[in-house]
C-alpha cells in the first residue's frame, strides 16, 4: 500500500480518567479496530478534539477522528513513537468484543471515528478513513475483513455507527471493508528512469562541428570568455558521452550526458532546426533533428519523445 498517501496529525488531549486515562492497551499493539462515526453531523476532527479536551461530566473518547482534511489522533495509537493507550469508545458490559476477540474493545482496540455531514466532504473523509484503517491493518498484521467491526456490531441494541454515516453516501460496512482491502493491495506506480546509453560518436561529432564549435568561435570573437568556457565544456561532455578521447591516445570513459546539456542542445539548435524543416515540409530533416534529440536524451538517461 501507499504508506505516505496521507499525513497523520498527533495532537493529544490532556490525561484525565474520564477521557484519557493514560494507560496502555493491555495487548500492547492494537488487536482490532472499531469503526465508529461521530453521530454529530458537521463536527470536524478539530471540533472533537476541543470537545474531549474539555469534557468533564462523563466518560467517553476515541483515539482517532477523521474528516475531509485531516486524520487526527487525540490519544496515542502506536502509529507514532508513543505506545497505544486506552480510550472509552465501547461500553464494558457488551459481550460481542469478548466473544470475537477475547477481551474488551477499550483494552485492546482502537476507536476510529468518521466525521460526516454538514459541510464535510464525505468522499474526502471516506478516502482518509479507508487509508487509515488499511495503514493500521498493514502495520499490525490485521485482516480488515475480520478485525474491523463496527460499533453497531459490538453494541447493536444501542448504536448504529459507523453504518449511519456510510448510509448517507449509499455505502455499507461491507463496502468499507472491501475498500480497505483494496487500499492495502494498491501499490504505488514506480517510474524507473531508463539507463543512460553511450551517445553515438558520429552524432556527438556532428553536434560539435555544426553547432557547438561555431558558437564557441562566436563567443571568443565577442570577448565572452564565460560563454566560450561553457561551450568548451559542453563539447567535452558530448565527447565523454560518446567515449571520444579528449587527448590523443587516451581511453575515454563513458560519462552520462548532463540533462541540462540535453535541454540546451535541443532548445538552442535542434528544436529550431526541426521547426524550420517542418515549415519547408522536409520530413527527412525533421526526422534527423528528432532522432538526434532522442540520442541525446538516451545518453542522459531520459525517456525518448
Amino acid at each position: 500500500m501507499i504508506k505516505d498517501k496521507y499525513s497523520i496529525e498527533r495532537r493529544y488531549i490532556d490525561k484525565r480518567q474520564n477521557v484519557r486515562p493514560g494507560t496502555r492497551l493491555v495487548s500492547g499493539t492494537p488487536g482490532f479496530l472499531v469503526a465508529h462515526d461521530t453521530g454529530n453531523p458537521g463536527a470536524t476532527a478539530d471540533n472533537h478534539f476541543t470537545y474531549f479536551q474539555n469534557l468533564k461530566d462523563r466518560s467517553a473518547s476515541a483515539q482517532v477522528f477523521i474528516d475531509d482534511t485531516k486524520i487526527l489522533e487525540i490519544i496515542p495509537t502506536g502509529t507514532g513513537t508513543d505506545p497505544a493507550e486506552k480510550a472509552w469508545h465501547v461500553i464494558y458490559n457488551v459481550t460481542a468484543d469478548n466473544k470475537l476477540y477475547g477481551d474488551d474493545a477499550n483494552d485492546i482496540a482502537l476507536g476510529v471515528e468518521l466525521c460526516f455531514g454538514g459541510e464535510i466532504d464525505f468522499t474526502e473523509a471516506y478516502n482518509r478513513i479507508v487509508w487509515y484503517l488499511a495503514y493500521c491493518c498493514d502495520k499490525w498484521g490485521l485482516n480488515p475483513l475480520t478485525h474491523i467491526p463496527s460499533h453497531k456490531q459490538l453494541d447493536p441494541t444501542r448504536k448504529s455507527d459507523i453504518d449511519q454515516a456510510l448510509k448517507t453516501a449509499g455505502k455499507t460496512l461491507k463496502d468499507l471493508l472491501y475498500d480497505v482491502v483494496k487500499e492495502m493491495q494498491w501499490e504505488p506506480t514506480v517510474i524507473v528512469a531508463p539507463a543512460a546509453v553511450q551517445l553515438p560518436a558520429n552524432v556527438a561529432q556532428i553536434l560539435i562541428d555544426e553547432h557547438v564549435s561555431p558558437a564557441w568561435y562566436a563567443a571568443r570573437k565577442a570577448g565572452d570568455s564565460a560563454g566560450a568556457l561553457h561551450l568548451h565544456n559542453l563539447a567535452n561532455n558530448l565527447r565523454l558521452a560518446a567515449r571520444i578521447p579528449l587527448q590523443p591516445g587516451s581511453l575515454a570513459p563513458f560519462t552520462q550526458l548532463p540533462k541540462s546539456n540535453v535541454q540546451e542542445l535541443v532548445f538552442r539548435w535542434l528544436s529550431p532546426g526541426w521547426t524550420a524543416a517542418k515549415v519547408k515540409g522536409d520530413k527527412t530533416a525533421m526526422a534527423y533533428y528528432n532522432n538526434t534529440a532522442n540520442h541525446l536524451r538516451a545518453a542522459a538517461g531520459m525517456p525518448k519523445e
